[in-house]
């Protein structure tokens, strides 16, 4: 089989998991760190403070509820704990992805001359800090595609009958096609790819965008794991770029699924 049809047959979830090895590579390894150290630290900090937070306002409902209702806490805490954890990972991936987009970029650059041996000339550390107002405003175009449409879908939650059987489904495939658009969108940047064009690249192979996206959802969903989720992530989805992508803006033909 040649390297054009493995490349066709090759599903998202492959590239997906492609990223647990290419993290591991030498090379690359300080730069998977950076990202990693900032997801960590902050992650940490903000359960850390949550959940002194949470202690607090225990302690005063306990002071509130009679003596035979005491038993509530232990029904109360994990809830408060599980809902802690759903909310924070939103919150927390929102603000990774503008604190860590520099480094992310970056990583991506790496994993693309590491699989294609050749540099993409985009400057030293200088040149990185005066990208950085295009960086951020690139994210700030993501949330602005993310934020009406999330809005939309969340709202499906709450009509009867759909919120609890179609809008789940919805969500999950939304989810699905924004994690393949924040992470497939670093390597595609490095080129200065427009993000509409991005967009077009990704809904030409839907099946390879979706199943990624599916990956990566899933996969942050696991405790611990969801801590390397985002450089595993940005490496499939730049190995992707470099098999089904990125010769698109040479002959102007993009790999089929």
């Amino acid at each position: 089989m040649n390297k054009t049809n493995q490349v066709q047959k090759k599903s998202g979830v492959n590239y997906f998991l492609d990223g647990f090895s290419l993290i591991k590579t030498k090379g690359l390894r300080k730069f998977v760190f950076i990202p990693l150290s900032i997801n960590l630290l902050l992650f940490g900090g903000l359960i850390y403070f949550a959940i002194g937070q949470l202690e607090n306002v225990f302690a005063w409902l306990s002071g509130q509820l009679p003596e035979y209702l005491s038993w509530l806490n232990f029904i109360l805490w994990p809830l408060a704990i599980l809902t802690l954890l759903v909310v924070m990972s939103f919150i927390f991936s929102s603000v990774m992805n503008w604190i860590a987009a520099p480094f992310n970029g970056l990583l991506a650059e790496k994993v693309e001359q590491q699989l294609t041996g050749k540099p993409l000339n985009t400057g030293g550390n200088i040149d990185l800090i005066k990208d950085l107002p295009r960086i951020l405003g690139r994210e700030w175009i993501k949330l602005k595609y993310y934020l009406p449409r999330a809005i939309v879908f969340l709202l499906l939650f709450l009509v009867p009958f759909i919120g609890q059987t179609i809008a789940p489904v919805l969500w999950f495939l939304f989810s699905a096609w924004m994690m393949a658009i924040q992470y497939c969108d670093y390597p595609f940047d490095n080129h200065k790819v427009p993000f509409n064009d991005m967009k077009f690249a990704l809904n030409q192979t839907k099946g390879s965008s979706f199943s990624f996206g599916a990956a990566v959802t899933l996969f942050s969903m696991i405790p611990i794991v969801n801590f390397v989720v985002m450089p595993v992530a940005i490496c499939g989805a730049t190995a992707m770029w470099v098999d089904k992508y990125r010769s698109a803006y040479k002959n102007d033909d993009i790999a089929p699924d």
